[in-house]
């Protein structure tokens, strides 16, 4: 059994209702336990409210090194990560130890960014000197997903601790697993107690979280739930929101172009981490004729050759959905094109083995009408086919979101009119939509986040800036018509 609530460095088991979590591979049990009540959750705001003081007051050459340590602490964790996310959510092995040196990575990136973005300034002045410092929010919320749930929320966490914040980290309960992993780092790192406390638990526990007294929420997760919290803040501009919700994105294919290069960074765009990723290609825009035809063929081909299966199989690309229901869900998705006019070309399938197991999807929505703007979190391939390029990018941009898209083509000119009009926060070319740097910012317009984009620019959401004017002595000041 595992132990729901951390809260000033100590483990207990929650005092609300019991859940689990099962394996969408194996169907193995690997997380149970109670969820953090709603004391729970006050115990965990009022334990984080106490340690921002000391945490807060602390120069940043102190608080820096705790983060470098728990960088080197997540690198010797490694393996345990990549097998606790797997196990939790699916994903397969070689994915899971990317994420995992990706968080460890995530410390230096944040760094320079809180130096740059968040940093001090100095200017000598007339009267004396201006300054400009940055200062923490306070306690923040952390709501993290079970797609990347070691290093999304780490994403969140890592900026806000170097600015002087402290965390309530709720984890997802579709990946609990790894939120232990993490505290025993920041632990050994030396975090002190109070800095970052977990909340397990489900719908229940978040709500709670929301409902306490904090300064700021930061969230990565769908648009219906984003759109949820940012409605429930509506009119509390002092509780600082960071939302990355997600996106319905575009890959423009287009002549001239390897037709086979074409289609691999189309079935990766689109099935990378079995569709589960915010910035996974959903729609594939192409023209219509031979060169069309061809990459049409070449990416059923791949999708019908992907070797799928548990993340502890050898040479495995893709692994499950994050449960049954989400198989079910993606099925469903699929059925909904097909009555509204699409035509598949190679099917999503529930596979034999059961739990989240799909196959990988192509379908031809040209024809089709009425679709919804949605996302689908799984690997369906929508393909589009049109008549001109100003054609593809009026499709390409026919959403509410704008997180990311791309273009697949060698012409130069094509790619200046592309990166001019299309509307996609992170815009790539020749190179898979999931293709993001943590070196540079991370999120999109529109129903795609709130205009806070994380990685890189995650110290602008974690620290408000403070403008000063200083002289060392008062002296007395003239003006027109001011008396003397």
């Amino acid at each position: 059994m595992a132990l729901g609530v951390y809260i000033d460095g100590k483990w207990s088991e929650g005092s609300g209702p019991r859940f689990a979590n099962a394996c969408p591979a194996s169907a193995e049990i690997v997380w149970e336990g109670n969820a953090a009540g709603p004391e729970d959750v006050a115990a965990a705001i009022a334990s984080a409210r106490k340690a921002f003081g000391h945490w807060s007051r602390l120069p940043q050459s102190d608080r820096t090194p705790v983060l470098e340590r728990y960088a080197e602490e997540i690198a010797k964790r490694t393996d345990a990560i990549a097998e606790t996310i797997s196990r939790d959510m699916g994903k397969v092995l070689w994915e899971t130890r990317a994420e995992a040196a990706t968080m460890k990575a995530k410390v230096a990136v944040s760094i320079a960014a809180q130096n740059e973005r968040a940093g001090s300034k100095f200017e000598t002045a007339p009267f004396g000197s201006s300054h400009l410092t940055h200062r923490a929010h306070g306690v923040m919320a952390v709501f993290g997903p079970f797609n990347f749930p070691g290093h999304l929320p780490n994403g969140h966490i890592v900026p806000a601790l170097l600015a002087g914040n402290t965390c309530v980290f709720k984890p997802s309960e579709l990946a609990p697993g790894v939120a232990a992993l993490m505290a025993e780092a920041f632990e050994a790192a030396g975090l002190p107690e109070g800095c970052l406390n977990i909340v397990h638990g489900t719908r229940e526990t978040g709500g709670a979280l929301l409902n306490a007294e904090i300064d700021g929420l930061l969230f990565t997760g769908s648009a219906k739930t984003g759109v949820f919290f940012h409605k429930h803040f509506a009119g509390r501009p002092e509780v600082i929101l960071a939302l990355e919700m997600g996106g319905n994105n575009p890959l423009i294919i287009w002549d001239p172009a390897d037709v086979e290069a074409a289609a691999d960074i189309a079935a990766q765009s689109a099935f990378l981490t079995t569709g589960q990723r915010c910035s996974c290609a959903r729609r594939i825009i192409l023209p219509e004729g031979k060169f069309g035809d061809a990459v049409v063929d070449a990416m059923v081909a791949r999708a019908k050759g992907l070797k799928i299966g548990a993340w502890d199989e050898e040479g495995v690309f893709m692994g499950p959905l994050v449960s049954e229901n989400a198989a079910h869900a993606a099925t469903d998705f699929q059925m909904m094109l097909s009555k509204a006019g699409g035509k598949p070309l190679r099917r999503l399938k529930r596979m034999d083995r059961g739990g989240g197991f799909v196959t990988a999807g192509v379908i031809d929505i040209t024809e089709a009408h009425h679709i919804p703007d949605e996302e689908l979190f799984g690997p369906l391939m929508q393909v589009i086919r049109v008549k001109t390029f100003d054609e593809a990018i009026q499709r390409a941009n026919a959403t509410r979101y704008g997180l990311s898209g791309g273009l697949v083509s060698d012409d130069d000119a094509l790619w200046v009119q592309a990166h001019r009009e299309m509307r996609a926060g992170i815009l790539n070319r020749n190179r898979p939509t999931a293709g993001a740097s943590g070196s540079m910012p991370f999120g999109g317009p529109g129903l795609s986040g709130n205009f806070r984009p994380g990685a890189y620019y995650a110290a602008d959401y974690c620290a408000w800036p403070q403008a000063s004017q200083v002289s060392d002595k008062a002296e007395r000041l003239g003006a027109q018509g001011f008396p003397q």
